[in-house]
Formats: structure tokens, C-alpha cells, sequence
């Protein structure tokens, strides 16, 4: 028997952006070329430490594999809260393993406020 808990769960990226958006969470941590992550419209240089993913999300193109996308809601030590958008698979948003290295030393603690 289905899960009627389940029916109304979002399944695209767009649709998970627009909630974090309507809940204030527009903002996205990037890597630049230099291998510095940093927050949107800010100078401050993070590592992994600093940051704790919440929330993990992964979407998986029906017949394309180039659209499988994962987004991260992360948290810094200063209680800002953003997310890190990244293409899966044989294409990355973020070429090299610097980004993949930096990724697997943040922490994780999932949190259900992002159960939707």
C-alpha cells in the first residue's frame, strides 16, 4: 500500500529551491577557482569544519542522466544557512576533487525541519 504521507513530497530541484526561498534560504556556498568556499556576497573562507550539512536532496533526470543534480542545505558555525547546488555523475558544477574532498569532511547532521 502506498505511503499517503509521501504523495505530496516535492520531487524537482525547482521545487525544493522555491520552499528553502519562501523559508529565507536564497543563498548558496560556492567554490571558487582558487578552491575557497565562500558564502554568497561574502569574503569569509570556509572549511569543512565550519560548515554542517542538513539536509541533503538528489534528483535524477527520467531520461537524461546529465540532469541528476544534488543540493546540500549546509549551516556555518555563525548560524547563516545556505546551500551548495551540484550536477552529479560525469559532469560537476565543480571540476577537480577539491570540491568532492571538501564536501565528504563536512559534518552531517540531518535535521527533519527540511523533511518536505
Amino acid at each position: 500500500m502506498e505511503n499517503s504521507e509521501n504523495i505530496d513530497r516535492m520531487t524537482t530541484l525547482s521545487q525544493v529551491m522555491e520552499t528553502l526561498s519562501q523559508r529565507g534560504i536564497h543563498r548558496e556556498f560556492r567554490m571558487n577557482e582558487s578552491c575557497e568556499m565562500k558564502f554568497e556576497n561574502s569574503d569569509k573562507n570556509y572549511q569543512p569544519s565550519d560548515l554542517t550539512i542538513l539536509k541533503t536532496y538528489r534528483f535524477e533526470g527520467d531520461s537524461n542522466p546529465d540532469d541528476n543534480a544534488v543540493l546540500y542545505v549546509l549551516k556555518d558555525t555563525a548560524g547563516n544557512i545556505g546551500m551548495i547546488i551540484d550536477s552529479y555523475g560525469a559532469d560537476s558544477n565543480y571540476p577537480g576533487e577539491k570540491f568532492d574532498e571538501f564536501l565528504r569532511n563536512i559534518p552531517v547532521q540531518e535535521s527533519d525541519e527540511f523533511n518536505f
